[in-house]
């Protein structure tokens, strides 16, 4: 497909003054500027590095594309600037959120904004769909669909500290300048393959993500924690609690607290002075001299608690006869993900083939996997049911292309 000639890229950052930070008044007519033209690209700039919660620190807005593009920098560190009027235009499904993989953008302004962000497009999902790759840098897109390089200088810098440099300000300012041209050029390949709406409904997910640590969550995901028993998980779910109480209070990362390999076996071997927790291994001995005596009582308290048991029944295991099922649905899923100029990864994971393969096998009914659900499904998904179910069977035309024809069961008289 022949590129699309570029509109005017706009002032140039690089060699122009800084963009300046919006005032707090001015938040209220650029939130209004945004519901008129029904649509802003929105990008962060986030500090993570030794904090309990990623910090954020810049929000870059743009308006309009080319010409008549404007970028506009929050301060979410002022304490006079009230974010409420552009907090509410990303809940208005009316106006189009751009962001490029807006995972992390949207879980830090859903929390720290306490908003909701509806109508999103991502320019990274949308990439997969039309035939690049499914995680695709910013810098790279613009660079092949716009041709436009950008220039990365302050990408690393302390985002925290005030007030911002002039260089800080322009990168800012550029990293976001193309961001709805971007969009745009994605939404006409993809409205032009049939695939826009299947983008679209790829990020409708994003929309609900979240950054916030959960315990239970947080405990699901310990090294080792299905295999043990339910009263040491007791004590391990007790302490991920004082843990993350422990982390927020000091605003720090959880696993200076205590890593999550020393945290299973403090709760394996329980002990009960600070003699016994000495001999762990992994207890950091600065933790020990601070907050001993309060991980000795949260193992304490999980020492009381009743057991936990593990939770339900774990998926069945692949046996030897599977991987010939699941490297032919591979086979037939790429195909598919070819033809169609849809990243491969966005369609399916060995994870979601296997369980298909094994629910098939066990006569479990369909796997929850998303490759039946959705667009999936009318792409590739209902076509490798039929091919598991002996339906379907794959052969290789002249021009080595992937083909499913009718199949006839073993036994049958056609």
């Amino acid at each position: 497909m022949s590129r699309r000639p570029r509109a005017s890229p706009g002032p140039d950052p690089a060699s122009g003054p800084p963009t300046p930070l919006t005032r707090p008044e001015e938040l209220g007519p650029l939130a209004q500027r945004a519901r008129d033209l029904g649509r802003l690209g929105i990008d962060t700039e986030f500090m993570g590095e030794g904090r309990y919660r990623t910090l954020l620190c810049l929000v870059q807005v743009v308006l309009g594309e080319g010409e008549a593009a404007t970028v506009h920098l929050i301060d979410p560190l002022d304490a006079s600037v009230d974010p409420a009027p552009m907090a509410q235009v990303l809940a208005d499904p009316s106006v189009e959120i751009v962001m490029h993989a807006a995972r992390q953008d949207v879980a830090l302004l859903r929390r720290v904004w306490s908003t909701e962000v509806t109508a999103l497009f991502d320019t990274q999902v949308a990439a997969g769909f039309a035939g690049l790759r499914s995680q695709a840098g910013y810098d790279a897109l613009l660079n092949q669909l716009l041709g436009v390089k950008l220039s990365k200088t302050a990408s690393y810098t302390r985002w925290d500290s005030r007030p911002l440099s002039a260089e800080q300000l322009r990168y800012a300012g550029e990293d976001v300048l193309h961001l709805l041209e971007l969009a745009s050029e994605l939404q006409r390949r993809l409205a032009a393959s049939g695939r826009l709406e299947w983008a679209r409904e790829e990020c409708r997910p994003l929309e609900r993500v979240s950054d916030a640590r959960e315990i239970e969550t947080v405990f699901a995901r310990l090294p080792r924690i299905g295999g043990l028993d339910a009263r040491t998980r007791a004590v391990a779910h007790e302490l991920v609690a004082w843990r993350e109480a422990a982390a927020e209070a000091a605003d720090r990362p959880a696993s200076g607290i205590l890593n999550d390999n020393a945290l299973v076996e403090v709760a394996r071997r329980r002990p009960s002075t600070m003699r016994e927790l000495e001999q762990l291994r992994g207890v950091n001995a600065g933790s020990l001299r601070r907050r001993g005596d309060d991980l000795l009582a949260a193992v304490s308290r999980g020492r009381d608690q009743p057991g936990i048991p593990p939770d339900g029944e774990r998926r069945p295991p692949t046996e030897e006869g599977d991987a010939p099922l699941i490297a032919l649905s591979e086979a037939l899923v790429r195909a598919r993900a070819l033809e169609a100029g849809i990243a491969y990864e966005l369609i399916a994971a060995r994870a979601d083939l296997q369980e298909m393969v094994v629910a098939h096998r066990l006569a479990a009914g369909e796997a929850d996997v998303r490759t039946l659900r959705g667009w999936r499904r009318e792409l590739v998904g209902a076509e490798l049911l039929d091919l598991l179910d002996g339906r379907r069977a794959l052969s290789v035309d002249r021009a080595r292309r992937v083909r499913t024809t009718a199949a006839t069961r073993p036994g049958s008289t056609n």
